[in-house]
């Protein structure tokens, strides 16, 4: 995270997030890079820091099988009634709603389809993330901004 900034938004002053693009492997470059945000997902008895795409082609948040287990989820294929579009087409997917915290913001409820697969990322999308929080793109500086949302803004 590049250091954080104040910007007032209505009536109210906004701490805002400033968050590079960044790499899944040394060997990218540029054209590989993307607004990735370290967050935290936890529950009652679990906590996991997790780094999270933020996607606002996304109808919904994702979450990878094996962070669901580590949030101590349990798989229930009867309870699996998503039924995800796109490249999740074939998959099914079950509710899950989780604490999250971005940075010192307050934490907020997620909710999230949790599919059997590991081969993707967390990924935060339309619902709920950003309803929770305005995001900006600055792509040509490959850097975001994120700040949490205000009611009526």
């Amino acid at each position: 995270m590049l250091l954080p900034m104040r910007r007032e938004v209505g009536t109210q002053e906004i701490e805002i997030m400033r968050f590079k693009y960044s790499k899944t492997s040394v060997g990218q470059d540029d054209y590989d890079v993307l607004p990735r945000l370290p967050i935290t997902l936890f529950n009652t008895q679990h906590e996991v820091e997790v780094i999270g795409l933020v996607d606002n082609g996304a109808t919904v948040n994702v979450l990878p099988y094996a962070v669901g287990l580590q949030l101590g989820a349990i798989w229930e294929p009867r309870k699996a009634m998503i039924r995800m579009q796109g490249v999740l087409k074939n998959q099914s997917a079950i509710p899950l709603i989780v604490w999250a915290q971005v940075g010192q913001y307050r934490p907020v409820r997620l909710a999230f389809a949790w599919v059997m697969d590991n081969a993707l990322p967390v990924i935060l999308g339309q619902t709920n993330f950003f309803l929770e929080f305005e995001v900006c793109f600055y792509r040509n500086e490959l850097e975001f901004e994120v700040r949490p949302a205000v009611p009526g803004q």
